[in-house]
């Protein structure tokens, strides 16, 4: 079974009223779109860049949880605990670097829900670094990074959030929810040949 629009097999007919929506799209994202890629691919580089610092500061941490543990904990059973601890900071590093990536990309392809997405993330990304700074006293070089890393977050979602960049975006959500009367119906009659 296959469709035809004027005699040709295998395609669907136009929507009504010209070829749709397609040609409103803005082919580039604007210099706000391009911007806020640009800060999260740097937001990424500064996720590595926290895990690395951490681990850098991996024997000052060694030596004090060894004191903090002195007499209840083998010297094993710390160096295994502070392993542990590092292998999850590289980690939460390279998936938080991996976050930033993939936003970054979505947001310059112009994909509505990555506005939100990046938005949600970086609401989460500020209460996780409210709660790091609040509980623990990480070092300066750590402290740095990481304010860094928040306020890049936040020029990146207050770029996306602009109105040049709306303005990209929308056509592309108009696209998405089909820009025709009865959404959820095909438009026109289809021919079955």
């Amino acid at each position: 079974m296959a469709y035809s629009q004027s005699g040709q097999q295998g395609l669907y007919q136009a929507f009504p009223g010209g070829t749709g929506i397609s040609a409103e799209i803005p082919e580039l994202p604007p210099s706000t779109v391009k911007n806020a890629y640009y800060l999260m691919l740097v937001g990424a580089a500064l996720s590595i860049i926290s895990a690395i610092v951490d681990f850098g500061s991996r024997s000052a941490r060694m030596a004090a949880e060894r004191q903090a543990g002195a007499g209840r904990l083998t010297l094993a059973q710390v160096n295994a605990g502070v392993d542990l601890g590092y292998a999850i900071i590289i980690a939460i590093g390279l998936f938080t670097a991996g976050l930033w990536t993939w936003m970054a990309f979505a947001n310059k392809a112009g994909k509505p829900w990555a506005g939100v997405t990046s938005t949600v993330l970086f609401g989460l990304y500020t209460v996780s670094e409210l709660f790091t700074l609040t509980q623990f006293t990480p070092s300066k070089p750590a402290t740095a990074v990481s304010v860094s890393g928040w306020v890049v977050g936040l020029a990146a979602v207050i770029l996306i959030w602009n109105k040049a960049s709306s303005a990209y975006y929308k056509p592309r959500v108009n696209q998405l929810m089909g820009n025709f009367p009865g959404r959820g119906q095909f438009p026109g009659k289809y021919s079955q040949q």
